[in-house]
């Protein structure tokens, strides 16, 4: 009992002397054994597990858990095979074996809501049973349900069999899915002490790492995942995201085509080479991908992610035509994998424009958190935002962090829990007084999870935060705003030719991709008439054109003093996530100007939609690329 006191703490080598000692009096114990064995495997020392355990079973056949905990570790020393035979006879021992394999086929039938039913009652009638809690988790998991109990569910699992490896990942997972990055690295730490020779688990890793920014841990992560198995087409990929997050795009790209070695039709990772931006792909590459479409078994993903480098490595030939059609086709393709409802998003806007009014701002200002540190990039993908936050991010006083989603994260969860179901924006009339200031410091205590350094003020770049600039307003009152603009066609086609990791649902038709542009320069007309001097518009074309006195107007909107080094911002080494991570690691170019002018012929929908909107633009910007 000691012994086992000992392990929950892990305190094993006292555990292990506890045991030996207990050993002692009872050498054939096949309890006992299983626990020597379980010592030496929470110590990720396999090798030396393996012969205890299976001593335990040969004294006992009938231990499920040595059975299973013999297999992990016959899995981490690499023999596969035999490690199939163990887990299969602890399937056969454990208690509810029956249903929780009818459950699992259940689950591999896309019968997920039976399973959920079949593993539940598997728990009522064996509460302990952890092969039931992860693969109910793992259900709930699969339909983005019930994460919290999903979470606690395998908590208990890890709880109950600490050992369990299976468990502890998708745990990972589930907290990964909940964006409790911090909470997940803790989890595949011990994953890897558990698994210490499993590739896998240290991609799992460096993947928590890098959602949590911190990318020097990621790249020793994944590269120890690809040091173990340099064919894990997977590992090598993330390697290479975030090696080209770094900025250390040679080493990226030796990443990507290992990846590809592995697997030659493996379309994200092309796509991902493509999302450099400045690469250009060599003939052969194209090739290859040429000729992946022409396959009859190509998954829908693959195609997609095939069709947009296709358009980057048409676009690069200078073959306007034939990139407009993989772009196009693409596009076409990727709508119909994700949900998107235009409607509603207008009605969205709609809304906040009407309770957001210059009355009811004026009524509950100065209530909300005073603190001047954050600096907001808003806008539309594609638009210059990345090149303003690097600008920023090379001043003395300013941290550049990433996109973070918590303001919109606290506009949806005002009104959650009413009961009359009056949600956001509605509900923000029956804030009280406190409660802007409660927010306020919410965000800010959020985002200190991004920071890194102790510079007073930082950048939020998530362009989709236009819509909440008054709800900024009141919870963060001396927050500066930058809007990040750019020619209507060219923001339009820049996004259009992006294949987003997640989100922006809106690109991908042009009809939509058009409304949404409309609705953004709607909503932001309506900051400006009702916040005026709230916002600082910065056109990307002006910035390029005139480049230090518009860096000198964005130093002069937030309060900073003019340092040199923000001309220089390509100099600025730090992580850097977005699809132009490489473009704001050069000095100020002006080749991509007026690119939607290449494919106008294309563009006709948009030059009718978007003509009022083209007109009311700076002659700089209306004319830029000419």
């Amino acid at each position: 009992m000691l012994g086992h006191a000992l392990m929950k703490q892990g305190r094993l080598p006292e555990a292990e002397q506890q045991i030996s000692l207990a050993l002692e009096l009872d050498p054939q114990s096949p309890f006992l054994l299983e626990d020597m064995g379980s010592i030496f495997a929470m110590q990720g020392r396999y090798a030396e597990a393996i012969p205890w355990l299976e001593e335990a079973i040969k004294v006992e056949p009938r231990l499920p858990l040595a059975h299973r905990k013999l297999g992990q570790a016959l899995v981490a020393v690499g023999r596969g095979k035999e490690a199939d035979e163990e887990f299969q006879e602890y399937l056969e021992l454990g208690e509810g074996r029956e249903p929780v394999a009818n459950a699992m086929k259940q689950l591999r039938a896309g019968l997920i809501d039976a399973a959920i039913e079949s593993l539940q009652a598997v728990l009522q009638e064996h509460p302990q049973n952890v092969d039931a809690m992860r693969h109910l988790a793992g259900a709930y998991f699969s339909k983005k349900v019930r994460l919290d109990d999903a979470e606690a569910l395998l908590r208990q699992a890890t709880r109950t069999a600490p050992d369990f490896l299976a468990a502890w990942m998708l745990l990972g997972q589930v907290l990964m899915e909940r964006n409790k990055f911090l909470d997940a690295i803790k989890i595949f730490k011990e994953a890897t002490r558990l698994a210490p020779a499993r590739a896998d688990v240290w991609g799992a890793l460096g993947s928590a790492h890098a959602r949590a920014s911190n990318a020097e841990e990621s790249v020793q992560a994944f590269a120890k995942a690809v040091s173990i198995d340099p064919d894990l087409a997977n590992a090598q990929m993330g390697y290479a995201h975030v090696l080209k997050t770094v900025g250390d795009q040679a080493a990226a790209l030796q990443a990507y085509r290992a990846a590809i070695r592995s697997r030659p039709d493996f379309g994200e990772v092309y796509w991902s080479m493509a999302n450099l931006k400045v690469f250009k792909f060599e003939d052969h590459e194209v090739a290859a991908m040429e000729k992946q479409l022409e396959r009859n078994d190509l998954g829908k993903s693959a195609e997609i992610h095939f069709r947009f480098a296709l358009g980057k490595a048409c676009e690069d030939l200078g073959d306007f035509d034939r990139a407009w059609h993989y772009y196009h086709t693409g596009n076409q393709a990727q709508r119909g994998t994700v949900q998107y409802d235009p409607t509603e998003f207008e009605v969205r806007q709609s809304s906040i424009v009407k309770v957001f009014t210059r009355e009811f701002l004026t009524q509950r200002e100065g209530h909300g958190c005073a603190d001047p540190d954050p600096i907001f990039i808003v806008g539309l993908p594609r638009s210059g935002s990345t090149l303003v936050e690097q600008i920023l991010a090379s001043h003395s006083q300013v941290e550049g962090t990433a996109e973070l989603p918590i303001l919109g994260k606290i506009a949806h969860s005002i009104g959650r829990y009413r009961r009359d179901n009056l949600q956001y924006p509605e509900a923000a009339r029956d804030l009280r007084n406190k409660d802007w200031r409660a927010y306020g410091q919410q965000y800010l205590d959020e985002s200190r999870r991004h920071r890194r350094t102790d510079r007073p003020f930082f950048t939020d770049k998530l362009p989709n935060n236009f819509p909440h600039v008054g709800l900024l307003h009141l919870i963060l009152p001396n927050a500066k705003v930058i809007n990040a603009r750019r020619h209507p066609l060219d923001s339009c086609l820049g996004s259009y030719k992006q294949l987003f990791g997640q989100g922006q649902h809106f690109t991908y038709d042009m009809f939509e991709l058009a409304e949404y542009y409309r609705q953004y320069h709607a909503v932001m007309s309506h900051w400006h008439a009702v916040l005026p001097g709230k916002v600082l518009d910065v056109h990307y074309e002006e910035t390029v054109m005139d480049f230090e006195a518009q860096v000198k107007r964005i130093l002069a909107f937030c309060g900073l003093p003019f340092e040199e080094q923000c001309l220089r911002y390509y100099e600025t080494e730090r992580a850097v996530k977005t699809a132009s991570s490489e473009q704001v690691r050069q000095p100020i170019y002006r080749g991509a100007l007026g690119k939607w002018r290449r494919y106008e012929e294309h563009l006709g929908a948009w030059l009718e939609d978007l003509d009022d909107i083209i007109r009311e633009l700076p002659e700089t910007v209306r004319n830029a690329g000419l």
